[in-house]
């Protein structure tokens, strides 16, 4: 199983950059609990101060989207399940932009400082464009309650993948998860309501390890 946690930083210059607030909790609880099940789990982690409690899981830290994406590139064709947890920047600094990407510091200047971005490669989208016969991949949404269905069932689509976990924005650095998976076919499951995201970790491993038993994958540790 290969997992990917935590968020990007996008380098503005040698001493700022774009993020979010992800903290990788929930993927780092997903790689615990697979371990704990008996994958062979790899954990693609970005810049967090949180670390997997089991030592059976391998950590191969990442800072942007460019290296995420060297790293997907090298290990995704092994994988039988890819949990795509990973919140990855959709805009960076364009290169060469207002001194983007610059080695030093860019100096405070007198009215202000206007970044130009450009939108970062689709990972999960070339994931499930590569992907051979048998592999799992599963996805995230994150998006307001009111349009979170309908985003996650059109970014299935639209990304090629067999699930997506559909979080409303609160879950971001929350410690709680109340989430729906959805599939080609609709809803595959919904949580009864918040639950920590530890225990939340077990819940959508049974749902994906039921997904790729259905499948007939040669994915699993139990």
């Amino acid at each position: 199983m290969l997992i990917t946690a935590g968020p990007t930083h996008e380098p503005i210059d040698a001493v700022r950059y774009i993020a979010n607030r992800s903290s990788g909790r929930l993927g780092i609880a997903l790689a615990d609990e697979a371990a704990a099940r008996g994958w062979s789990v790899t954990l693609l982690l970005g810049p967090t101060s949180l670390t997997p409690k089991d030592s059976r899981v391998e950590v191969v830290r990442f800072r942007t989207t460019a290296d995420l994406e060297g790293m997907l590139q090298g290990r995704f064709g092994g994988c039988d399940v890819l949990v795509m947890a990973a919140a990855v920047a959709d805009y960076r600094p364009k290169a060469g932009a207002a001194g983007a990407g610059v080695a030093g510091k860019i100096s405070r200047k007198e009215g202000g400082l206007t970044l130009e971005l450009e939108s970062t490669p689709d990972l999960l989208g070339a994931c499930g464009a590569s992907r051979r016969a048998g592999q799992v991949l599963v996805g995230f949404a994150l998006e307001p309650a009111a349009r979170l269905l309908a985003s996650a069932a059109a970014k299935l689509k639209r990304k090629g993948v067999d699930l997506i976990v559909a979080n409303p924005l609160e879950t971001m650095d929350a410690p709680e998860v109340d989430a729906t998976v959805i599939g080609a076919g609709g809803v595959v499951a919904k949580t009864d309501g918040k639950m920590t995201k530890e225990r939340f970790a077990g819940w959508l491993l049974d749902v994906i390890d039921g997904f790729a038993r259905t499948r007939g994958s040669a994915g699993g540790g139990q």
